[in-house]
């Protein structure tokens, strides 16, 4: 028996953990992560329209085709059938979706937080090739945090200010995002893809020489690539306080987010790392109250003119009051353009009461929302419920691949990075959706990859089925189904099996067989999510995550689909999974 090997045993036993509750291990569980790399396609936007729909290499179960030539759907030695129907995308957008004669406030946009870092927010690493990765898995909106370099004062540095994080020069910055720019200008246009503009959100910490290097480094590298002045003439209806700029607009341009300070500006971005996680470790306590100390006692910033210059369409404000959403403009803010830049407990404080205030805001204003300071280790926000306040921009930890990384993903699959958004949000209201059915056949999988150091006789496959919409305030509502779990059996079980190999077995636990129903109703406000896990339902410890994948409702298409799954690191696996969508009127 595969039991007597000790190293297994031991592993299996490391697993255990008999003080938590089997349903708390299982939420646990669905939260878990890997760091992403190179090619990831985490962020959804460019690299999945880039990636071969026809899903070479998959392979089909003979379980599955029998079950195909059951239903109907087509006989079993039809491979061309098979062929096209593989070769069908799980979703599609929309074409209006994706179409950028609107204004820029009108757009969700794919958005990256500290996007330098590779790790932990505290004490990770810094890297110029994060901005590739990012860029190329779909990121429109990327962030970079500048510093004075105390030893070489002409080239200031990117890193988490007042942390371990290690630096990398502006400069070598500002290439990997001209490189990238150029790259996607070079590749030939895939299914009517061009590329789309890229916002930098610009923190700054460095004085006055140091900002001046700034402007002259980005004019050095980027060239006319940068947007440093309005793409319409002055004296337009724009400068009247007409209608924004337009997306198609602003073409492949790099349009930089610089921030503007207000009088005593409150930075609840250090507010809200007061308190700590109980799994946090002594050493991430003592890290955040000494970066909340230095972040404190740090002077306040002023903008040079050279460089404010440089926020033609957008101007950070951090909000000090209710003004930009109560009276429609920020008292001492900028004369036009002001994006809000809060954090996401910082919105969560005026959205429990005004959500429609803050909708109505952000029809026509942009809006940024980052993680609040305690998720030093790179956890996230849930985007959902700030998408559903209009939020363009919902900055994300790109560093691992993790659940609001996949829905990310979902929102953005097929696109070039922005996507419109619900027509109430683009008129700055709040509407009550109509209710909806969503019934998803699960027909089955193939080639689910084994874990390391796992055999296929401990393989205990189900499939777990998360519906994620947005409730009130900054609620997440979470409805969730599952399968039962597969066990091959050398017994009949199903009516198509007896044709396969003419053996009359059940397939393997790799190759799992479900055949049931799973159903939901909801209300469907254009921001309903499917969160797809393939999992192991292990006896006495987590059960492990073998796939996942999520889809954005509006997207699906009726009908049979093959789902090529992911891993937790955002790469694509040799698995797939049989479904059929079905959602209807309730």
């Amino acid at each position: 028996m595969s039991e007597s090997n000790p190293s297994k045993i031991s592993s299996r036993m490391g697993r255990l953990n008999p003080f938590k509750s089997k349903s708390r291990r299982e939420e646990d569980d669905e939260d878990k992560e890997e760091v992403i790399d190179e090619n990831t396609l985490a962020g959804g936007g460019h690299s999945a329209l880039a990636t071969d729909i026809a899903q070479q290499n998959l392979r089909v179960s003979d379980a599955l085709k029998s079950f195909l030539s059951h239903e109907g759907v087509l006989s079993e030695d039809d491979t061309d059938g098979l062929n096209a129907l593989l070769g069908k995308p799980i979703v599609s957008p929309p074409a209006h979706l994706i179409d950028r004669s609107h204004p820029l406030p009108e757009y969700f946009i794919s958005s990256s937080h500290n996007t330098y870092l590779l790790a932990h927010q505290l004490y990770g690493k810094s890297s110029a090739g994060a901005y590739e990765t990012t860029l190329r898995a779909g990121a429109r909106c990327i962030e970079i945090d500048a510093w004075d370099h105390p030893d070489n004062p002409e080239e200031p540095k990117v890193t988490h200010g007042y942390t371990l994080t290690s630096n990398i020069p502006f400069r070598t910055v500002c290439e990997s995002i001209r490189d990238a720019v150029d790259r996607e200008a070079a590749e030939p246009a895939v299914q009517g893809f061009a590329p789309a503009p890229i916002l930098v959100s610009l923190e700054n910490h460095c004085d006055s020489s140091g900002q001046l290097r700034l402007v002259q480094i980005m004019k050095e590298v980027w060239g006319d690539r940068l947007l440093s002045a309005p793409v319409r003439q002055k004296g337009h209806e724009e400068q009247e306080g007409g209608h924004p700029v337009r997306l198609d607009e602003l073409g492949s341009k790099i349009a930089v987010i610089v921030e503007y300070h207000l009088p005593d500006e409150v930075d609840d971005s250090s507010s809200s790392s007061s308190s700590s996680s109980s799994s946090d470790s002594e050493e991430e306590k003592q890290a955040r109250e000494e970066y909340k100390a230095k972040k404190k006692a740090a002077p306040p910033a002023i903008i040079i003119p050279e460089l404010a210059e440089f926020g033609v369409y957008a101007q950070s404000v951090k909000p000090r009051d209710n003004s930009w959403y109560i009276d429609g403009k920020i008292k001492d803010g900028p004369p036009e353009h002001h994006l809000i830049n809060i954090s996401e407990s910082g919105l969560a404080s005026h959205t429990a009461d005004h959500a429609a205030d803050v909708a109505r805001h952000n029809g026509r204003h942009l809006m940024r929302v980052f993680p609040k300071g305690t998720r030093i280790s790179s956890r996230n926000l849930s985007p959902i419920p700030f998408w559903a306040v209009g939020a363009q921009i919902c900055a994300l930890n790109w560093q691992t691949f993790s659940a609001s990384m996949q829905l990310n993903h979902a929102l953005f699959a097929g696109t070039a990075g922005y996507v419109l958004k619900p027509a109430a949000l683009r008129f700055g209201a709040l509407s009550q959706p109509p209710r909806k059915t969503l019934r998803l056949r699960v027909a089955g999988a193939t080639d689910i990859a084994l874990p390391n150091g796992r055999d296929v006789e401990g393989l205990k496959p189900y499939l777990t089925c998360t519906l994620l919409r947005p409730g009130s305030g900054t609620e997440l509502v979470k409805v969730k189904r599952k399968t039962a779990v597969y066990q091959s059996r050398k017994t009949l079980t199903l009516p198509f099996l007896g044709a396969v190999g003419g053996k009359g077995e059940n397939p393997p636990q790799t190759d799992p067989v479900w055949d049931e129903t799973l159903e939901w109703e909801f209300e469907n406000n254009e921001l309903v999510f499917l969160r797809m896990l393939l999992k192991s339902d292990d006896s006495f410890s987590s059960n492990v995550i073998l796939a996942v994948t999520a889809v954005r409702l509006l997207y699906v298409e009726s009908g049979w689909r093959f789902v090529r799954m992911l891993d937790l690191r955002g790469h694509e696996t040799a698995c797939s999974l049989l479904v059929k969508f079905d959602i209807q009127d309730a």
